[in-house]
């Protein structure tokens, strides 16, 4: 039976290349291409392939965020994309994942798609879901922060400094981010969120407020254990019970 199979990439000229690479051969049944992290989670739950070519680098959800929302062991046999050979080096280096550094042409992808296809053919080990964790963490610790976010205003397109943003805030499984009185989507959840910020920068005071600590005018308490954290624009957010290490790291800062 074909392998079924799901391509990833914000760049459509990469996601066509590897269509036409694999287009030929009969074990290979390209399932669909997804151009972003969140319709990337939504394929595989729901489509279940057994093999994804995973940008690692995309706007708003990454490929880091993508196998955190699906859990290391119920991801499908993965070969990540990447531009940055670093993290080839490193991470890969551990032989869990495997990877096709860009620029890439046929051969690579045909090399990555025959140790897929070895992969799927005998037993995994039984460290094999460790093994993608801890490459992953090592990946992560080398990924740059965001420093603009992509957000949709009225059919436009606006890229916001990071620095600008006063506070995050939960919405289902998306966010929104506040900058002075106007408000904006985020397709992202507040915890893959919250991974691609600096943490010197951006701290979670609750689990549906991520603030930008640069913005605090204040911190005071408030009532059961709670304080409140008030903004240069006069918002009032309120912080989770009992975060003594959390209330020295603001005030630190």
């Amino acid at each position: 039976m074909p392998i079924s199979t799901l391509i990833v990439d914000d760049e459509p000229l990469v996601r066509r290349s590897i269509v036409r690479a694999l287009r030929d051969d009969p074990q290979i049944f390209i399932l669909g291409e997804c151009s972003d992290g969140r319709s990337a989670v939504d394929a595989i739950r729901t489509q279940a392939p057994q093999l994804v070519f995973l940008d690692m680098h995309m706007p708003e959800m990454n490929g880091l965020n993508v196998i955190s929302e699906i859990g290391a062991k119920n991801m499908p046999v993965t070969v990540f994309i990447t531009a940055h050979q670093q993290y080839a080096l490193d991470a890969f280096e551990l032989g869990a994942i495997d990877y096709m550094l860009k620029p890439f042409g046929n051969e690579n992808i045909a090399r990555a798609v025959a140790r897929a296809k070895q992969r799927l053919a005998s037993p995994e080990p039984a460290n094999i879901v460790n093994q993608l964790k801890e490459a992953l963490e090592r990946i992560g610790k080398q990924t740059e922060y965001l420093e603009r976010i992509a957000v949709n205003s009225r059919g436009r397109i606006i890229l916001i400094d990071i620095n600008t943003i006063e506070w995050f805030k939960a919405d289902k499984n998306n966010a929104l981010l506040h900058v002075g009185q106007q408000q904006f989507d985020v397709r992202s959840t507040l915890s893959a969120l919250e991974k691609k910020l600096d943490p010197r920068n951006f701290i979670r005071i609750h689990r549906s407020t991520i603030v930008n600590v640069r913005r605090i005018r204040e911190v005071h308490p408030w009532t059961h254990g709670y304080h409140l954290v008030v903004l240069e624009g006069g918002q009032k957010l309120r912080m989770s019970r009992y975060q003594h290490a959390l209330l020295q790291k603001l005030t630190a800062n």
